[in-house]
């Protein structure tokens, strides 16, 4: 829209004025309302498939948090466990020690082993906290108490239905609808205008209207639209690589996370039997020690394989529970 005006007000001031006022439409070319079209619907396509993919982003930023949350409040049950046995321990030798039956070296050792308990627990719950601390900035709450380990998937590991392979796709479309575009759009579009034009001669005239019809046909736009043209061809040849690229990605991502699970439930077969062993070993130990027939360092060797030994189940199921998650990210399954 234009509006324009003409005066002769600042010389001789006879009274000519004249208003002209125009609109002016661009006239779509053969095949391009329908490309704009085709464009728009994949623009707006692509957007959702971007949330999707951002939203799996978030869940694995997540997962990822809450798995080092629950290392973290594992290791700090476990010291606490170890305290707790290293007190009641350090209490019972002191009895003893007081009472005669074992040197004043048990009593040290037996104290010994209460504080470095004592220490490792502080520590504990010091990287607890921290932990926590991480997860309430991702998420703005508290960390639940519980969370359920995610069931097995099912989906296959190159399913077209992962977010980030569907992004790959709408971009791919989306360049495919602008390559349209730009070849729909072979020259600047033809504009048909209406022009209303009020105007008098002088002061002693009456306004006179007129109205008028334009259309304007451009002859020749080649250079722009052949670097459009190209603009668009590179645009779709990168988004077709992009897709290709994230599929064979997303395969391998798939197969490494399934034999990173597979190895975690070997090791986890492997730490529920030295579980077994070590408790038995343990629990043979402190008969031995209350019957005299073993040391005290014996005792604390036995305490203390056990006690690792715990550890590493803990943490074996723990990285079992975790592969399996990370099984779900690399296959797009969201929690």
């Amino acid at each position: 829209m234009s509006v324009s005006n003409k005066t002769d007000r600042f010389d001789s001031n006879r009274g000519q004025r004249e208003w002209e006022a125009e609109v002016a439409v661009p006239l779509w070319l053969p095949g391009q309302r329908s490309a704009h079209q085709a464009q728009a619907r994949s623009a707006a396509a692509e957007v959702d498939a971007r949330n999707q993919e951002l939203r799996l982003q978030i869940a694995g930023e997540l997962r990822e948090a809450w798995w080092q949350l629950a290392a973290a409040r594992q290791a700090s049950g476990l010291a606490g466990q170890r305290t707790e046995t290293a007190r009641t321990l350090e209490a019972d030798v002191r009895r003893r020690y007081q009472a005669g039956e074992l040197p004043r070296v048990d009593a040290n050792l037996a104290q010994g082993e209460f504080l470095a308990a004592q220490a490792e627990e502080l520590e504990a719950r010091s990287a607890l906290l921290a932990a926590e601390q991480a997860w309430n900035r991702l998420t703005g709450m508290a960390a639940p108490a519980m969370l359920d380990e995610e069931p097995p998937a099912a989906a296959p590991g190159d399913s077209e239905a992962h977010p980030q392979l569907v992004a790959a796709a709408a971009s791919v479309q989306a360049a495919r609808d602008k390559l349209r575009v730009a070849e729909a759009t072979r020259s600047d579009a033809p504009v048909l205008a209406l022009r209303l034009v009020r105007e008098r001669g002088d002061f002693s005239e009456r306004y006179a209207n007129q109205i008028g019809i334009g259309f304007t046909m451009p002859l020749s736009s080649g250079p722009r639209v052949r670097h459009e043209t190209a603009s668009a061809l590179a645009d779709l040849m990168q988004a077709e690589s992009l897709l290709s690229t994230t599929r064979q990605r997303l395969r391998l991502d798939a197969d490494r996370a399934r034999d990173e699970l597979a190895v975690a439930e070997r090791q986890l077969d492997m730490a529920r039997q030295r579980r077994m062993l070590a408790a038995d070993t343990l629990q043979l130990a402190q008969k031995s020690f209350a019957l005299g027939e073993a040391d005290l360092a014996t005792l604390l060797r036995a305490r203390a394989v056990a006690l690792d030994v715990e550890g590493a189940f803990s943490r074996s199921r723990l990285a079992r529970s975790a592969a399996q998650s990370r099984l779900h990210q690399a296959l797009g399954v969201l929690p």
